[in-house]
């Protein structure tokens, strides 16, 4: 039996990279600096909760894998890895951690779909006029559905792929996602956590 525990995130700052401004300037425009502020709050006390969740399961790590959201096939994962725990990605703090423990870190997304979701961001970002803004919005989110299926489905392959007879997997996805929908039926998923209390605010930064 394969196993993966499936743990839904929420992004921040520290892994949007370059388009981290440009988001975080339009939640403050929208909901108020406090309102960003008790989210950025929330983030943090969710990756202490995932944290201290995922070490009582007491796993076997050596037969553990560890598969992430945005993480492309590269060669470079540890590379990656270590960058943006240096950063302060607690995403990223986690996976070292377990990484230390004797878990294998693997690359998840296929580069050309990272890319080509990377590029309408920034293209969104780069708009200043708001009407403009959500026309371009609008017009991503009709690409960004099919783009999300596409990179759901070989994340799910990956997996398929790559998770042995024996081993347990811990999956951490966006809530965009929907991978544990496209798993093969002998991999056995549990989820870590159900419910992000703060999922109402994340719209913004499921558009940008």
């Amino acid at each position: 039996m394969r196993k993966l525990i499936y743990v839904p995130v929420i992004h921040t700052e520290a892994d949007m990279g370059s388009v981290a401004k440009p988001v975080k300037k339009e939640y403050i425009q929208r909901y108020g600096l406090k309102r960003w502020q008790e989210h950025i709050n929330a983030i943090n006390s969710m990756w202490r909760g995932i944290r201290q969740k995922i070490l009582a399961l007491e796993l076997d790590y050596n037969q553990t894998k560890i598969y992430q959201d945005g993480l492309p096939v590269c060669n470079k994962e540890l590379a990656i890895a270590s960058d943006l725990a240096q950063a302060g990605n607690e995403n990223y703090k986690i996976i070292l951690e377990l990484i230390h423990r004797g878990a294998k870190l693997i690359g998840t997304e296929d580069p050309g779909l990272l890319l080509e979701e990377y590029h309408y961001i920034k293209n969104v970002t780069k708009i200043n006029d708001l009407g403009e803004k959500e026309i371009a919005i609008k017009k991503y989110e009709k690409k960004a559905a099919d783009l999300l299926e596409r990179r759901d489905a070989y994340i799910a392959n990956r997996i398929a792929q790559t998770l042995l007879e024996g081993e347990v997997g811990i999956l951490f996805m966006g809530l965009r996602h929907l991978v544990d929908e496209k798993l093969p039926q002998d991999i056995e998923v549990s989820y870590l956590i159900y419910r992000l209390p703060f999922k109402e605010n994340y719209h913004i930064s499921r558009k940008l």
